[in-house]
């Protein structure tokens, strides 16, 4: 007997979130019964999918008391809702806990997606939350039977740690046929796309806009890091040379990294966390064929070698990056088209659905 129902549970509110939709759709068209459970927190757009979706609504005001909320929420749907016939799918640590509950009540199984490493992410270091979810992390996933995550370092990370084997599903795009034409920009675009939190580059990327000429800085997403950069770009009066787009909805975000002339993922060591990450634009960049200059971190270095898709930067000066942006714009995209063209063909979810669609099916049939 094969359990055909998968409960997928996150706290996000699920607009912007491309992993999960492209979990949830991938197991929705291999026969799968979807329920995809995620919040309210930070928004409650209108949602089209066709599988289920619901958004428990949160009352807290602050993230420290909406990640109780929603577990507590979480627990009582999930309740409600599992029955033997259902495979819990929890992403990431802070929705964990609800799902590793009912599993056991239920004696149902329980697959864990990590998409980072949650209890070393930057934003908690030294504060009495990370003690809070690694005790979290101590107790639960040694547990676990069933686990992805989205990097190799990540992998190694968990397996040294608590010993647990888990299978990498990269966050790769669906592979895009590329017949774009390479567009001829005058000034250079220079793209970075993601959330604007602390290390990952940005505030040295500005200021590298002082060495460049012809060049304009534009900068796709939204975070809490956005206001105070903002007031940079002010201060060193570059308006001229930085534009902020704002958050994008993913087909919006297509279209503007297909025009870029270089992508950027220049990510700091702020952790563990961030060290073995292999950031989503990374594989978004080069399925939209756009060179990138990349950090010397462990992710990054392994696909730079593996694909001439760019340039890696020795360190974070503004001169470094500026000097790394110029080796790709005299080079030109069309120079590194031949190996994104090999990138794109195999970093793709195509590729990486089949390594999802294989630990479900273990996880499908009761034993």
């Amino acid at each position: 007997m094969s359990r055909k129902r998968v409960i997928v549970s996150a706290f996000s509110n699920l607009y912007t979130d491309q992993r999960i939709e492209k979990i949830c759709r991938t197991l929705h068209e291999n026969g799968y019964d979807i329920d995809l459970i995620g919040n309210t927190w930070a928004g409650n757009n209108d949602l089209s999918r066709p599988y289920n979706v619901s958004r428990i609504q949160l009352i807290s005001k602050s993230l420290k008391t909406a990640y109780f909320e929603f577990n507590w929420k979480l627990y009582r749907e999930l309740k409600e809702k599992a029955d033997k016939r259902t495979i819990l799918y929890a992403n990431d640590l802070d929705a964990l806990l609800p799902n590793y509950l009912i599993s056991k009540k239920h004696q149902i199984p329980l697959i864990f997606d990590s998409h980072e490493i949650f209890s070393e992410m930057p934003a908690i270091q030294g504060k009495m939350s990370q003690k809070l979810w690694r005790y979290l992390e101590r107790r639960l996933v040694p547990e676990i039977q069933h686990m992805i995550t989205a990097s190799s370092g990540y992998a190694d990370w968990f397996k040294k740690r608590y010993g647990i084997q888990a299978t990498v599903v990269q966050n790769a795009p669906r592979k895009m046929d590329f017949k774009s034409e390479i567009p001829d920009n005058n000034p250079k675009i220079i793209l970075y796309q993601g959330v604007i939190n602390p290390f990952r580059g940005i505030d040295k990327a500005i200021l590298a806009m002082h060495h460049l000429d012809h060049v304009i800085f534009k900068i796709a997403g939204d975070g809490p890091k956005r206001e105070e950069y903002e007031k940079l770009v002010i201060r060193e009066n570059l308006q001229e040379k930085v534009l902020f787009l704002g958050k994008l909805l993913p087909e919006d975000l297509r279209k503007i990294t297909l025009t870029a002339d270089c992508g950027m993922s220049i990510e700091e060591n702020g952790g563990e966390s961030y060290y073995y990450s292999l950031p989503n634009k990374v594989l978004d960049c080069i399925q939209s064929r756009v060179p990138l200059i990349l950090s010397d971190l462990p992710e990054m270095r392994r696909i730079k070698n593996q694909y001439n898709i760019g340039e890696i930067i020795k360190d974070h000066e503004p001169e470094t990056i500026a000097q790394a942006i110029k080796a790709i714009l005299n080079k030109g995209r069309t120079f590194y088209q031949p190996e994104l063209e090999k990138a794109a063909n195999q970093l793709c979810w195509e590729n990486e659905e089949l390594k999802l669609l294989e630990v479900v099916k273990k996880a499908s049939f009761i034993n």
